[in-house]
């Protein structure tokens, strides 16, 4: 075989930077330090720093693990494809979980069966850009990191409407609600966090809720919900899936949602989501099936297995789906512990500024309101790992660790102060 020659076609190409998320974790696991602490990616994790494998998942039915139950009732077809949209009884059961009871049975929804939140994203990013063809996207400020990765690729103009007020540590609910009346256009796409907004923790209120159903509505607007976090917000499935919810009972409002189950059911690996697109009609909703189907062919021809298997067992068995609430309840509970016991923290140290907001905020993200410099301070004297926005995965506290984090929090704005 001839030696590759010293130049190539791809010379040309920039090298673009590593994503933040996975540049911490790099710089995290090359730290030997004993007391270091990540608090970046959202990723549930238990007391001990360790991934929690939900009991329900482990369930016994009787003495059967979840997944067991999943490889029995398989039989040799469990390793052929699925088909293009994907495992239908996961369809339906995700459907009921996101929309309710009647969700399932509503002739104007088309669901496919996705790899993850980001698959139903991605597809349905590909989707509107190819049939709505709309001016722009309109992202929070600030949003996902990826969003506007996977928006720029379908060659989407990216726009961002104001959302988190630094000087509060509030939303700015005006600013968001001026920008989409006044300068979104007629058929253009906006982003909404259903619940447990990232990387903010700051929802709306459902009184503000429905004022963004008025201005889409009024507008010509077209919603699209990223719910990635059903359960960590109240823990309760329909508390936080009430925005979704709301904009469909409406019924004058076509729309998007991309639903994942990678952080309600700890399934990370096994990138178990959906994308629900909500037409005008029940013919549309065919076409629209058509449509995304040969998207999803051509992106990755079928969906994976085994997570879905295994998410509409829980979702299916009544016995089983008690047992996931429950769970919810104690990630959720857990979240909304580490939260007070931070706060607690830098109200004993009297650390200066205001923290009232690591409380109010809710789900597993805080925007801590942290500069730069006090991250940058904070990983170099006490090893703690924190993205350079200031937004810290609460998941990542513990009983262990927390009052270290705070002590080291405490140090970088003494030494940086606001």
């Amino acid at each position: 075989m001839s030696s590759v020659s010293d130049k190539s076609q791809f010379d040309h190409l920039s090298e673009p930077p590593l994503d933040p998320h996975y540049a911490l974790k790099e710089l995290f696991h090359a730290d030997n330090h004993p007391k270091k602490v990540i608090l970046g990616s959202g990723v549930y994790r238990d007391d001990n720093s360790e991934p929690w494998i939900l009991p329900t998942v482990q369930k016994v039915q009787p003495l059967a693990p979840a997944e067991a139950i999943v490889r029995e009732n398989q039989d040799s077809s469990r390793y052929e494809y699925l088909p293009i949209s994907g495992f239908a009884p996961f369809i339906s059961t995700a459907r009921q979980v996101l929309f309710g009871p009647l969700g399932d049975k509503d002739a104007r929804v088309v669901s496919m069966h996705t790899v993850s939140g980001t698959g139903a994203n991605s597809l349905g990013a590909r989707f509107l850009a190819e049939t709505l063809k709309p001016s722009a996207v309109w992202l929070s400020d600030p949003s996902w990191v990826n969003h506007e990765n996977i928006w720029g690729l379908v060659g989407v103009n990216v726009e961002k409407y104001p959302y988190w007020d630094a000087a509060t540590k509030k939303l700015n609910f005006e600013g968001m609600i001026g920008t989409l009346e006044t300068v979104a256009r007629p058929g253009d796409v906006v982003l909404l966090h259903a619940c447990a907004h990232n990387p903010t923790g700051v929802d709306p209120s459902k009184e503000q809720w429905k004022r963004v159903a008025d201005v889409c509505q009024q507008r010509g607007l077209f919603p699209f919900f990223d719910c990635a976090y059903q359960g960590f917000a109240s823990g309760n499935l329909a508390e936080d899936a009430w925005a979704v919810r709301h904009f469909v009972e409406r019924g004058l409002l076509e729309m998007a949602v991309a639903q994942s189950f990678s952080k309600n059911m700890g399934l990370y690996g096994e990138r178990v989501g959906a994308l629900h697109l909500l037409c005008g009609t029940a013919t549309a909703a065919q076409k629209a099936k058509g449509h995304l189907s040969r998207l999803q062919r051509g992106q990755v021809s079928q969906p994976p297995t085994m997570g879905a298997r295994l998410a509409a067992t829980i979702l299916a068995d009544e016995e089983l789906f008690q047992s996931w609430l429950g769970d919810l309840k104690e990630m959720s509970g857990r979240i909304r512990g580490m939260r007070e016991a931070l706060y607690g923290e830098l109200v004993r140290l009297a650390t200066p500024g205001e923290w009232g907001h690591v409380v109010s905020q809710i789900g597993m993200f805080s925007y801590t309101g942290l500069t730069p410099e006090q991250v940058a301070a904070i990983q170099d004297d006490s090893h703690v790992y924190i993205l350079k926005s200031g937004r810290i995965s609460v998941a990542g506290l513990n009983t262990n660790n927390v009052k270290y984090v705070t002590e080291a929090i405490d140090a970088a704005v003494r030494k940086h102060p606001f």
